[in-house]
């Protein structure tokens, strides 16, 4: 039998619509899942059960009303919403109630969104991992002794398990991606400068920017287009009226040129080591892609000198916290090392590192310029088993970061859009995905053939949890 959670975010749209469903109900089995399903799973740091039933009953009262009218979500828990406790995954903010509601929450609000709470996240966003002190960690739901990735990892275990239709996530070196390939989900990360309100414009390098993460790229689509019409266009690379990823989907993806990649920008300092299923799931995208009648060939990139900058920009993210020296003894041993060796950098240090950024940037862009888009593994590595990355040693930490996802951050230093979408299996059954990145501003063209990869390969399957 059909439940609610087997629809996709757009079927549970047109059956709000139609009147087949109401936010009530709508909500509520959501929060039934979640309150039955989550202790063993980590997705959510709160549930804020009470208010969104009442803002189901509220909407329910009303017409129909913006793009995500009765649809449920929740906000990762580095994102204020007023009267919730915001965390950010950090001990220093167990008691933090924020009294304002962030961009990121309010724009998904503003479009009919209800909100169901908070998902996991680790201190501060900083990692690609999410276990902390203050929460149990995220887990995988197809194997829950691994955990989900970070730092939208309750986000991704949300979606995956069937607690949330979608959700909403952010990445700033692969935050997105990175769970999102962890759990076998879709996961968009937009272009520099793309979604208004995290537009990363304001940040060292120009990171972190916001994006969606669900189960079918046209759910995907569908929250990154609020992501995107929402808010000061005055910060957008979209102009207004332009057309709708969503919309995209539906033209579909006319004959591209694809690069195919399995280089990483770290492969010239640390001991990258692709797994095999990763190596698969690239030439099996890459046949399905030429079946397609697409343009695939394999891309000559060899970047060079990209640690140093990135360590130096992720150092400089830390140091820019305000925290004191009694703070640091108090947060995780990652992200102490960060902050303190990013303010140990020099003034010359950073300016070098941003003009490396730069360099890094217009090189990749002139190197990925002759195809549409560029093919790549999504992670090197599957799911690392819960306690895996370093818990002392915050050295060994990042290195075993860089190891298992070294396909990520450098699109965000070249403020690049990128997809990762599931196309194989491996012996067990876990969902593996690809990555496909794009130009910039390259959204719909990535959008779409990442949609004819998903059409081709036909349904994944599901965990278990999500027949509980």
């Amino acid at each position: 039998m059909t439940q609610l959670h087997d629809l996709t975010a757009l079927d549970q749209q047109a059956a709000l619509r139609a009147g087949e469903i109401s936010p009530v109900e709508l909500v509520s089995h959501y929060l039934t899942r979640i309150e039955r399903l989550d202790d063993g799973l980590g997705a959510f740091v709160e549930v804020t059960a009470e208010t969104a039933r009442q803002r189901a009953s509220v909407l329910a009262q009303s017409a129909p009303e913006g793009t995500l009218w009765g649809l449920p979500f929740a906000d990762k828990d580095l994102v204020p919403r007023a009267g919730v406790p915001t965390r950010f995954g950090s001990r220093l903010h167990e008691r933090f109630v924020p009294d304002v509601t962030g961009d990121q929450a309010a724009v998904l609000d503003e479009a009919g969104g209800i909100s169901l709470g908070k998902t996991n996240t680790p201190e501060f966003g900083l990692t690609g991992y999410t276990e902390t002190r203050i929460a149990p960690p995220a887990r995988d739901p197809w194997n829950t002794a691994n955990g989900a990735g970070g730092s939208s990892g309750g986000a991704a275990t949300a979606v995956a398990a069937g607690l949330l239709p979608f959700a909403p996530a952010s990445d700033g070196g692969g935050s997105i991606r990175i769970p999102a390939a962890t759990v076998g989900l879709v996961g968009i990360k937009p272009s520099r400068g793309r979604v208004p309100f995290a537009s990363a414009l304001d940040s060292p390098g120009g990171l972190p920017v916001a994006g969606p993460i669900a189960r079918t790229v046209a759910d995907a689509a569908l929250l990154l287009d609020v992501q995107v019409g929402g808010r000061d266009y005055a910060y957008a690379t979209r102009a207004p009226g332009a057309e709708s990823f969503l919309d995209a989907i539906g033209r579909g993806a006319v004959s591209a040129r694809i690069g195919v990649t399995c280089v990483s920008p770290w492969d010239e300092d640390d001991n990258i080591v692709l797994d095999a299923d990763a190596a698969r799931a690239v030439d099996v995208a890459a046949a399905l892609l030429t079946g397609s009648g697409h343009d695939v060939d394999a891309l000559d990139w060899r970047p060079r000198g990209y640690a140093r900058m990135f360590t130096t920009l992720w150092r400089t993210s830390a140091a820019r916290m305000a925290l004191t020296d009694e703070q640091l003894t108090h947060v995780e041993p990652i992200t102490a090392w960060l902050a303190r060796e990013g303010r140990a950098l020099t003034g010359a240090q950073v300016l070098d590192a941003l003009a490396a950024a730069t360099v890094f940037e217009r090189e990749t862009i002139t190197a990925f310029a002759p195809v549409d888009a560029v093919l790549t593994p999504a992670l090197a590595l599957p799911a690392r088993p819960i306690g895996w990355f370093h818990p002392t040693d915050p050295a060994e930490n990042f290195s075993q970061q860089v190891r298992s996802a070294p396909y990520s951050s450098f699109v965000n230093v070249a403020g690049l859009p990128a997809i990762v979408v599931p196309v194989t299996l491996d012996a067990s059954g876990h969902p593996v995905c690809v990555q496909l990145i794009g130009r910039p501003g390259g959204e719909a063209t990535i959008i779409a053939l990442a949609a004819a990869l998903e059409e081709r390969v036909g349904r994944m399957p599901r965990p278990a949890v999500w027949d509980q």
